[in-house]
């Protein structure tokens, strides 16, 4: 059993990138811990489907806009969580000058809000902030093994540059920040086509195709379920601590042996396609989660087997014929469309 839905101490969020995977996930918990909940987001990655269930909710509002350019919010927000950027190497190789553009200005833009009405603002930055590193586990005070000329470069550099410049604004204008280094999350909610790992093995299996494996398989990562990183990522944001935090699961599991269990859980057997290793795909990667253990009593409680389990379960009942899509319309427009009754403006 998950712990219940942390109490958050805030009257009104902003979420950019909101309608994305893991920030609808969070714009959920916050509406259920009574928060008024402005969801920020471009829909460059997605169709909006994600939050199509909270758009009758009167405490939840969907903005379309790009937060590379600036924006304003209401008076009464006091949280910002950033999480808008492409996050899998399917979308940020295919948008990179995107990517870098929300890693630096989108994050300027959002720190700038929260300096405006006294926020506290929450980066959702990653792991591969570490690249493919030579230290494992890896606590935050590692400085990663990152190639800023690499296909991975965009992504991993645009977070980094969001760290410094999320620590800076902390430093030299007192804003209330904190930084989160998620690691691997799935769950439902994630695109069949998303291009990571889980999403991919699970929707392989279901259709009878061979999971495609890169390289050998033996490189680790270390999986965390939707809800656990949620309450990771809402512990920090409910402190007034500044982190970086890890944020993940601290076992780590061969490619492999995921795509092993992805079979298991959908009742198949193990039918595997080895393919090409991409360039700079990390060899290992764990995280040492002694910070927010210690400092804030978080650590993930859904085991691979439930959350894999949980996830299929989701990719089977949202099927192409099951009767549910999974995605639907926010009544999202044009860019700076207003639904519900949250207040955030592009600028001008």
């Amino acid at each position: 059993m998950t712990q219940p839905v942390p109490a958050v101490p805030f009257r009104h969020a902003v979420v950019t990138g909101g309608a994305g995977f893991l920030g609808s996930h969070l714009c959920e918990r916050l509406l259920a811990t009574g928060t008024r909940v402005t969801c920020m987001d471009d829909l460059s990655t997605s169709d909006g489907g994600n939050v199509a269930h909270l758009r009758d909710d009167p405490c939840f509002a969907f903005v379309r806009h790009d937060v590379s350019t600036p924006f304003t919010t209401s008076d009464d927000v006091d949280l910002v969580l950033h999480l808008a950027s492409p996050a899998s190497p399917a979308d940020y190789l295919r948008l990179p000058v995107e990517t870098l553009r929300v890693g630096s200005a989108g994050t300027g833009h959002a720190l700038e809000a929260a300096r405006r009405t006294g926020a506290r603002m929450v980066l959702a930055s990653t792991s591969e902030t570490y690249g493919d590193p030579q230290v494992h586990p890896q606590p935050e005070s590692y400085w990663g093994h990152v190639n800023p000329v690499g296909p991975r470069g965009v992504y991993d550099e645009a977070k980094r540059f969001g760290e410094a410049l999320t620590t800076a604004y902390r430093n030299a204008y007192g804003v209330d920040t904190a930084i989160v280094r998620i690691f691997n999350t799935y769950g439902p909610r994630m695109r069949r086509d998303d291009g990571r790992a889980i999403p991919t093995f699970i929707a392989q299996a279901l259709t009878g195709q061979p999971m495609t494996v890169a390289g050998d398989g033996s490189q680790t990562r270390s999986v965390c379920y939707v809800d656990d990183t949620v309450r990771g990522i809402l512990a920090v944001a409910g402190s007034d601590l500044p982190g970086p935090f890890n944020v993940g699961l601290p076992e780590e599991r061969s490619v492999l042996d995921i795509a092993r269990a992805v079979a298991a859980v959908v009742g198949v057997p193990p039918d595997v396609e080895f393919v090409g290793r991409p360039v700079d795909d990390p060899s290992v990667r764990c995280p040492d989660i002694t910070a927010i253990r210690t400092r804030l009593g978080w650590e993930p409680e859904v085991g691979l087997a439930e959350g894999l389990a949980r996830a299929v379960a989701w990719f089977r009942s949202t099927a192409p014929g099951a009767g549910h899509s999974g995605h639907g319309d926010p009544r999202a427009g044009a860019a700076g469309e207003h639904v519900g009754s949250g207040r955030a403006v592009p600028g001008r």
